[in-house]
């Protein structure tokens, strides 16, 4: 496949880049110029830009029932919106210096559901919100056992309420379509098993 992108990172030239608050979070201010379409550089461009960290999403999938754990709980983000502060979503956490994804993918999936994967791996990576933010998410598929999950799960310490339930691949699709499921995330991790679903009923024959 020839080159989708008209420039790359060398057409970029960052004058400078400046911490503007640090807390939890943290956000930068960039200056910078890069070549434009038409021919010629740009006018010095400044843009804030949000650092979370990155971050991992993963599918928990039982090919032998063709069901997918999801899990419930609240989210700030929702609040100044006319939404259900509860989300249902998939396994998602923070990749922390120093971690692999795979572990935290892993980690993530034993901390929200109680489930130990037997195969786990990385199928695509993306970035969230580029204009503004940062964070690049790993979105992994993890085979499971859907009989074993945790009602309730993770770390009273972080402040997690969690709630773990079974959702037919179906019914997890039909959620993406009528706005039940709206973290982004989560729509595009159940929009892949929905792609690739048939493909990986080889992790039955394997058993």
């Amino acid at each position: 496949m020839s080159k989708l992108t008209t420039f790359d990172k060398s057409d970029l030239t960052v004058i400078s880049r400046k911490t503007q608050w640090q807390g939890y979070f943290k956000i930068l201010k960039y200056r910078f110029t890069h070549q434009l379409f038409k021919g010629g550089e740009s006018k010095v461009i400044e843009r804030e830009m949000f650092e979370r960290g990155h971050a991992v999403v993963v599918i928990p999938y039982d090919p032998v029932n063709d069901c997918v754990v999801m899990i419930e709980q609240i989210r700030v983000g929702t609040f100044d919106h006319n939404m259900n502060p509860w989300l249902v979503e998939l396994v998602a956490g923070v990749i922390d210096e120093g971690e692999t994804s795979l572990a935290v993918a892993h980690r993530e999936l034993l901390e929200e559901t109680g489930l130990q994967a037997v195969d786990c791996y990385k199928v695509l990576e993306f970035l969230s919100s580029p204009g503004g933010m940062s964070e690049q998410i790993e979105l992994f598929i993890a085979q499971i056992d859907s009989a074993n999950i945790e009602n309730f799960a993770g770390l009273a310490e972080e402040g997690e309420d969690i709630r773990v339930f079974v959702m037919s691949r179906e019914a997890a699709m039909q959620a993406v379509d009528q706005g039940d499921i709206c973290n982004g995330a989560s729509i595009i991790g159940i929009q892949w098993l929905a792609l690739n679903y048939q493909r990986l009923q080889q992790w039955q024959q394997n058993e």
